[in-house]
C-alpha cells in the first residue's frame, strides 16, 4: 500500500518558515537536520505527530521560484490545509497578524480562506461541511 509520508512546500527562508508554521499556524517541529547548505526541516500537526510531515523545502531551484511567483500573481494557493472551522481559524490567525488574500468564503460543500505564509506562498484553509 502506498501512503503519503512527506509533502513539501517551497519556502524562501527556512527559519522564517519554521517560525510562521509553528508560531502562527500551530504545527510542531518534527525533524531538523543539516542537509548541505539547507536543512531537512519538517513540521507536523500536533493532533497527528506521527502523521504526514510537511517539509519546509528551500526554493533554491529557479523553476520553483518561477512557479511560486506565477501562482501568487494569479492568486492560486500552493496547497491546502484542513481546519475544523475556517471562520474561527481566520479570526485566530488575523489576531496574530497573518494576512489573508481571501476572506472565509462559503462555496456550498466547503468554506475556504487563503493566507500568505510570508515565505512566498498562498495557502488555502478549508472546512468541509
Amino acid at each position: 500500500m502506498i501512503r503519503i509520508n512527506v509533502a513539501s512546500v517551497w519556502v524562501d527562508d527556512q527559519a522564517r518558515a519554521l517560525d510562521f508554521y509553528t508560531e502562527k499556524l500551530g504545527f510542531v517541529k518534527k525533524t531538523d537536520v543539516p542537509a548541505g547548505d539547507a536543512r531537512w526541516l519538517t513540521v507536523v500537526s500536533p493532533a497527528v505527530p506521527d502523521g504526514v510531515e510537511l517539509l519546509l523545502e528551500p526554493d533554491g531551484h529557479p523553476a520553483s521560484k518561477q512557479l511560486k511567483e506565477a501562482l501568487v500573481a494569479d492568486g492560486i494557493p500552493f496547497t491546502q490545509f484542513a481546519v475544523d472551522d475556517v471562520y474561527a481559524e481566520h479570526e485566530r490567525l488575523t489576531a496574530l497578524g497573518v494576512v489573508f488574500t481571501q476572506q472565509p468564503t462559503d462555496f456550498g460543500p466547503v468554506v475556504t480562506a487563503v493566507l500568505d505564509d510570508t515565505c512566498g506562498n498562498l495557502i488555502q484553509l478549508a472546512t468541509m461541511k
